[in-house]
């Protein structure tokens, strides 16, 4: 992506959403575009969320995301992948649609894994958005609360993901034949969001 990308901090929203984002998968047909699918959800109020805002909010942040997938990856995410790659998938999701939660999983997690830095401190969110913010203004204007509540979530969706355990230890990803075929495919470089894969090694 290019270097003039912004960083969208809308994650906040909550977690990685996958039971909901497998709902909003399949909702969408073919062609259609994904703001009308994004509609049609909230229409039909087929999420497991309450009406309101802030159902409103959730579903545009799962369309963000899922709109990032290929043709391959969404008919894999909806239909044939196991619990396991649909997991996969939503970070890959995560990664492409957040520039944050993309650098902070090559820059930090993935170092700290090569590094045989398997624990993952609250701190590192800290540090990681203190360097950030020194060159962006959007980051460094947001409050500590919001910076909290961001460091909460991007935990809870790297838990969800199996990033990381319950304890917060990074542990090695394990992708399927058929998960790892479809990553090659389309982007062999975003292996790297996964501790342990390297495009360069595999």
């Amino acid at each position: 992506m290019a270097s003039a990308e912004g960083y969208r901090m809308s994650f906040s929203t909550g977690g990685l959403f996958l039971n909901e984002s497998v709902e909003l998968a399949r909702l969408h047909l073919p062609g259609e575009p994904w703001v009308e699918t994004q509609a049609r959800a909230l229409e039909d109020g087929t999420t497991q969320l309450p009406k309101g805002a802030s159902n409103s909010r959730t579903i545009r942040e799962i369309k963000n995301r899922i709109e990032t997938f290929s043709e391959d990856e969404l008919t894999y995410f909806s239909e044939t992948a196991d619990r396991s790659d649909q997991k996969a998938l939503l970070w890959i999701a995560c990664c492409r649609a957040y520039r944050f939660v993309r650098e902070f999983a090559v820059e930090v997690i993935q170092d700290r894994f090569l590094s045989y830095q398997l624990d993952l401190p609250l701190e590192s969110f800290d540090v990681f958005f203190d360097a950030k913010a020194e060159w962006n203004v959007d980051l460094a204007d947001l409050s500590m609360s919001t910076r909290l509540k961001l460091r909460q979530i991007l935990f809870r969706m790297m838990r969800e993901a199996d990033i990381l355990t319950a304890d917060s230890q990074i542990q090695t990803a394990l992708l399927s034949t058929k998960l790892m075929a479809i990553v090659e495919a389309t982007n062999r470089a975003e292996l790297a969001y996964f501790p342990g894969l390297s495009p360069e090694e595999v």
